[in-house]
């Protein structure tokens, strides 16, 4: 984050972050959401990736949740991820995976044909099985002729430093309750979307969703530490109903792509309306720029708020370098006045300041705690 400071164009936000430069502590703070930990430089939902988020003051760490065959809870961001996030494909449960790994075709002259692939899910394997894996960068190389080429891939902004024998410690469910409660952070689950059919062995969406709860109930965390995610509108809406102290903030996901798939006043004020009491739209369904280049709250953020829906967003520090433009998805609605790395701060500004948002998932949360301190954020 002081490198950050220092890259920012002058102004009285830079004048007040610099001075919190000299500050010799900061605080943890509920504003800054550790996003599968802190996945910019340690492999996502991993413990290292967790300890270096609370480390970072991150006040609450996010372990996005799915199952194994035995249907056990485990931390994943997808079901069917194992063959990007872990060495699966490099051990003999590769031999268990949904689609083995195919390598990349080339054609006779060695032009590029068709991509490497494989698919392995949480639900190929047993927990127990789950748990001789280890967590690597979430990245695949789809030019790739061998498993050890197709492991590659890894964004040329993050590192694979700390990725596999050295690092990579994956967790269920309940350890990572467990490792929360003994680092003081609070608890962010998201419920994922299963790639198996559902009912799957008799599971229902339903106990799916009631297994999350229960393993908070059951290891004695009070629901006023816990936001419980779903893109589904479903799961919200059952927990809601079924287990109200959990639902009252739940955390309803938006998955639009673009401006045109987000929802409106009315769609907004519905959601209101049947308990729902948080959103969670990607940073660009909140910003946009006015005439002068300035960042500007959105259409969609003041139409969250006209209803009365507090808000959260992601992600920060997931974009590589900003400074040489075209930064996608999170940046589309306002990357015209993206110039610098600097520009970070600025969009934290705007988000708190001008938008309200309750916090922000981020890679790397000392950025986001960083600002939280400065402007006397909790």
């Amino acid at each position: 984050p002081f490198f950050l400071v220092n890259d920012m164009s002058p102004g009285p936000l830079k004048q007040q972050l610099q001075a919190c430069t000299k500050r010799s502590e900061f605080s943890r703070t509920d504003f800054s959401i550790g996003h599968r930990g802190a996945a910019l430089q340690f492999p996502e939902h991993t413990k290292e990736s967790y300890e270096a988020a609370a480390l970072m003051g991150a006040g609450i760490v996010e372990c996005d949740v799915t199952f194994t065959k035995d249907k056990q809870l485990v931390c994943r961001h997808a079901q069917n991820d194992l063959h990007t996030t872990t060495n699966i494909l490099a051990t003999p449960l590769a031999a268990k995976c949904t689609k083995a790994f195919t390598p990349a075709t080339y054609d006779g002259n060695g032009n590029f044909v068709a991509p490497a692939s494989a698919e392995c899910r949480t639900s190929d394997i047993t927990l127990a099985e789950f748990k001789t894996l280890r967590g690597k960068m979430d990245a695949s190389n789809p030019r790739a002729k061998t498993v050890a080429e197709y492991l590659g891939g890894t964004a040329n902004f993050r590192t694979d430093l700390y990725s596999g024998l050295s690092s990579g410690t994956l967790m269920t469910h309940k350890e990572s309750i467990a490792l929360f409660k003994k680092l003081g952070v609070k608890m962010t689950p998201e419920l994922k979307s299963a790639s198996v059919t559902m009912p799957f062995d008799g599971f229902t969406q339903q106990a799916y969703a009631q297994k999350m709860i229960d393993e908070y109930k059951e290891a004695g965390v009070p629901a006023r530490r816990v936001w419980a995610q779903s893109f589904d509108k479903a799961d919200v809406l059952y927990w809601i109903a079924n287990e109200p102290a959990f639902g009252k903030q739940a955390v309803y996901l938006d998955d639009a792509n673009t401006v045109a798939e987000l929802p409106g006043y009315a769609e907004l004020a519905g959601y209101k309306a049947r308990g729902i009491n948080i959103v969670a739209p990607p940073m660009f369904a909140l910003l946009t720029t006015d005439g002068s280049g300035n960042i500007v709250p959105s259409r969609y953020a003041m139409d969250a708020k006209a209803a009365g829906l507090d808000i959260i967003t992601w992600t920060l520090e997931r974009s590589g370098i900003l400074a040489d433009g075209n930064n996608g998805f999170y940046y589309q609605t306002f990357d015209s006045a993206i110039k610098k790395e600097g520009d970070v701060m600025r969009v934290l500004d705007v988000l708190n300041k001008q938008v309200g948002i309750l916090g922000i998932f981020s890679d790397w949360p000392a950025t986001v705690t960083f600002y939280a301190n400065c402007v006397g954020r909790k």
